[in-house]
């Protein structure tokens, strides 16, 4: 009687390359903040996000750091959520202008249309065309406006926003871009050595 001897085979594990995310660092011309903003905070590296920063520099992505960062900067707009002002828009939808935002965003995020091009058909305008007005919203740009005014203004600009560009003023205004976005004054100032912080107001 022979035997036979069967080799035990173990199978080795399989070596399964780990899926790395590839972020298109090519954003359009003229893109809006939101999407600059997002793209840097998907950075793993500071080293990176103050080159993306220092890429796309504008006027209105400093006025907005600045306007979060600087402790010197005091908003003239109550903290927290953003009522609606007129009445017709009190009847068409039950909530806040904040809670409106935060629906828009969400109905985006659910239809994957994120970009202007894609959801989109108002011709709203952008924080680029619209940073020349945040005077108007902080301690000493223009204190002879009254304050019904002044929070009638902020809500005018909001509702003509893309909704991701309005929740990021509804953020910086209360000082919380942070929260939302991994980018801090440190990786701001390291790129925009330009911006002297302090002393505004």
């Amino acid at each position: 009687m022979t035997t036979t001897t069967q080799k035990k085979t173990t199978s080795k594990p399989k070596i399964t390359a780990k899926k790395v995310e590839v972020i298109d660092e090519n954003l359009p011309a003229n893109p809006f903040a939101f999407e600059v903003l997002n793209l840097v905070s998907k950075q793993r590296t500071n080293a990176k996000k103050v080159e993306l920063l220092k890429k796309y520099e504008h006027p209105s992505l400093k006025a907005l750091f600045i306007w979060n960062f600087d402790e010197s900067v005091i908003s003239m707009l109550p903290e927290g959520v953003v009522p609606y002002s007129g009445y017709q828009d009190q009847v068409s939808f039950k909530g806040s202008m904040t809670d409106k935002v935060s629906e828009e965003i969400r109905k985006m995020h659910e239809t994957g249309s994120i970009s202007l091009g894609a959801s989109d058909t108002q011709g709203r305008s952008t924080i680029r065309k619209e940073f020349k007005h945040f005077y108007h919203f902080i301690k000493g740009g223009n204190d002879s406006l009254n304050k019904i005014r002044r929070e009638s203004m902020f809500i005018n600009i909001l509702e003509g926003l893309h909704p991701l560009e309005a929740e990021i003023l509804c953020l910086v205004k209360d000082k919380k871009l942070q929260e939302r976005y991994k980018i801090t004054k440190e990786l701001v100032s390291e790129a925009y050595p330009d911006i002297t912080w302090g002393g505004r107001s």
